[in-house]
C-alpha cells in the first residue's frame, strides 16, 4: 500500500487514551489495510466515532488530536450507548516544516514563524508526493536557499512549478481526473507570487509589505527577493491541490465503501451507528465518503460534523449561483439519518485568506484581488445555497439542540478563535463544546 502511513491497527492503539480505539489506514487511491479494517470491525460498539484529519497531518500530530478531542467523550454519552473510537490516517504530509499544532493546550496552536527555505524532511516528503521529479525538487529547493534577486529566477520556479502540476493523473482505479490545471501554475508567475506574498502579510506571517504594484519587472532586488515567500506558497499550493483530489479519492473509493460494510453483520443485521467527524481536509474525506455509500437501503452514517472544513461552501448546493449546475455533494445529505453540522469561524484565516485566493487562481487568473463568493470555503462561513438549511450559533445549539436532518451550519468562533499566523484558528477545534455538538448530532448525549 503505497503511501499509508505505519502499520496497520489495533485495537487500543497507543497515543490514544479513550477505548475502545482503533485505527483506520488508507493508501493514496483509497485502499484501506485490511488489519485495520478488520480491527475496526471488531470494535463491539454500539455507536463508532470516527474522525480523520486534515492535510499536513503526520501520525503523531494526528493521533494528538484524535487523542484531545475524543478526551471528553466518555462523560457525554447516554446510557446505553457503547462507544467505540476510531482514527483515520491517510498520507497527507508534505511540507513537514510547517508548525504542528499544539492541540494540548486549549487548542492553541504554536507560533509558526514562516521560512522560505525547504528543511531536508520536507524535500525528502515532497520527493515521495513527486516521484520520479528529483531534479525539478532539486532545483526548487535551491532556487528558495539561494532567493536569487531576478524575475528570470523566479520565472524558472513557475515553469518547474508548471511541470510538477502538468504530471497529475488519476489516483486509481476508477477515480476521476483531478480536472484542468489550475491557472495559478500557468499564468504570470510573478503576478501569482505577488498575490501570495500579500496573502501572506495580511496574515501576520511576514515582516514587512510586499513590493508596490508598480513593481513587476523587478528592477530592484528587494522587490524579487520578497516574492521568494509566495514562490514557496505557490510550491505549497500545488502540493494542496493534488492533496485536495486525493482526499476526495480516499472518501469516495476508501472510507465509503468500509462504513457501508461496516453498516452490515453477517445475519443480514445493522452494525453500529456511525459518526463522522473531519477537519480541515479530513472534513472532505468524511463528506466525499458519503458518494462512496449505497444510494438506497440502511443508513449507517448517523451524524457527520466537519470542523472547518476545507472545501467549498457550494459543496453541498443544489444550484451554484453561476447557474452552471450543482455542488459536487449536492443531495448527498440524503444518505445520513441525521444533520451534516458545518462548523466555521470567522477567526480561521487560512480559509478566510488562502482559500479563495487558491481558488480564485484555480479559475480565473484576472481575479487574484478582493473577496468574491464564488470562493468562499465552508469553514469560513459554512453551507451555502441548500434550500431549508438551518443557521446557528453554537451557544444556541448546545442550549437548544440540532435539527435531526439536513444541513447545518453552526458559528463556532466563540470557541475556534485561537492561533498565529499564517493559519489562523484554523487547528483550534479541540474543545469540549465540540465534542458535545458531535454527540447532538449523533443524538447520543446525555
Amino acid at each position: 500500500m503505497a503511501g499509508a502511513e505505519g502499520p496497520g491497527a489495533a485495537a487500543g492503539a497507543s497515543g490514544v487514551g479513550v477505548r475502545p480505539y482503533a485505527e483506520l489506514v488508507f493508501d493514496a487511491d483509497g485502499d484501506v489495510d485490511p488489519a485495520s479494517r478488520d480491527a475496526v470491525a471488531r470494535l463491539d460498539a454500539t455507536d463508532l466515532f470516527v474522525f480523520a484529519h486534515g492535510w499536513n497531518s503526520d501520525r503523531s500530530t494526528s493521533t494528538r488530536l484524535y487523542d484531545h478531542f475524543f478526551a471528553p467523550f466518555p462523560g457525554l454519552l447516554g446510557a446505553g450507548v457503547r462507544p467505540g473510537y476510531v482514527g483515520v490516517f491517510w498520507p497527507s504530509t508534505a511540507f513537514a516544516d510547517d508548525p504542528q499544532p499544539d492541540f494540548g493546550h486549549l487548542g492553541a496552536v504554536a507560533d509558526p514563524g514562516y521560512a522560505v527555505r525547504l528543511d531536508p524532511r520536507t524535500r525528502s516528503a515532497l520527493g515521495e508526493f513527486w516521484p520520479g521529479r528529483e531534479a525539478e525538487l532539486d532545483r526548487l529547493a535551491q532556487l528558495l536557499e539561494e532567493q536569487p534577486e531576478s524575475a528570470a529566477s523566479l520565472i524558472e520556479f513557475g515553469a518547474l512549478i508548471r511541470e510538477l502540476s502538468g504530471t497529475d493523473a488519476p489516483a486509481g482505479p476508477g477515480a476521476s481526473a483531478p480536472g484542468p490545471v489550475p491557472l495559478m501554475f500557468t499564468e504570470d508567475v510573478l503576478v501569482v507570487c505577488r498575490a501570495f506574498t500579500e496573502a501572506l502579510a495580511q496574515t501576520g506571517a511576514l515582516d514587512g509589505a510586499p513590493p508596490a504594484a508598480g513593481a513587476r519587472g523587478l528592477s530592484a532586488g528587494s522587490a524579487a527577493h520578497s516574492l521568494w515567500n509566495g514562490a514557496k506558497e505557490l510550491l505549497r499550493q500545488a502540493a494542496y491541490y493534488r492533496m485536495k483530489h486525493r482526499a476526495g479519492v480516499v472518501g469516495e473509493h476508501g472510507l465509503g465503501p468500509v462504513l457501508a460494510g461496516l453498516g452490515r453483520t453477517p445475519g443480514g443485521g445493522t452494525g453500529p451507528r456511525i459518526h463522522l467527524i473531519g477537519h480541515s481536509f479530513g472534513a472532505r474525506v468524511v463528506s466525499f465518503a458519503l458518494r462512496g455509500l449505497p444510494a438506497a437501503g440502511p443508513r449507517p452514517v448517523r451524524s457527520v460534523t466537519l470542523l472547518q472544513g476545507a472545501f467549498s461552501h457550494y459543496a453541498f448546493a443544489s444550484r451554484l449561483p453561476s447557474g452552471a449546475g450543482s455542488g459536487d455533494l449536492h443531495g448527498l445529505q440524503a444518505r445520513v439519518d441525521g444533520p451534516v453540522v458545518a462548523c466555521h469561524s470567522s477567526f480561521d484565516t487560512a480559509l478566510k485568506v488562502f482559500y479563495p485566493l487558491a481558488s480564485r487562481m484555480a479559475g480565473d487568473a484576472t481575479g487574484f484581488a478582493g473577496f468574491d463568493a464564488r470562493w468562499g470555503a465552508l469553514g469560513h462561513d459554512g453551507i451555502q445555497e441548500v434550500p431549508g438549511s438551518a443557521r446557528l450559533t453554537l451557544d444556541a445549539a448546545l442550549r437548544g439542540g440540532l435539527p435531526t436532518g439536513g444541513c447545518v451550519s453552526v458559528d463556532a468562533a466563540s470557541v475556534v478563535r485561537r492561533g498565529g499566523a499564517p493559519s489562523g484558528a484554523h487547528s483550534d477545534v479541540c474543545h469540549e463544546e465540540l465534542a458535545r455538538l458531535v454527540t447532538l448530532a449523533g443524538r447520543v448525549g446525555r
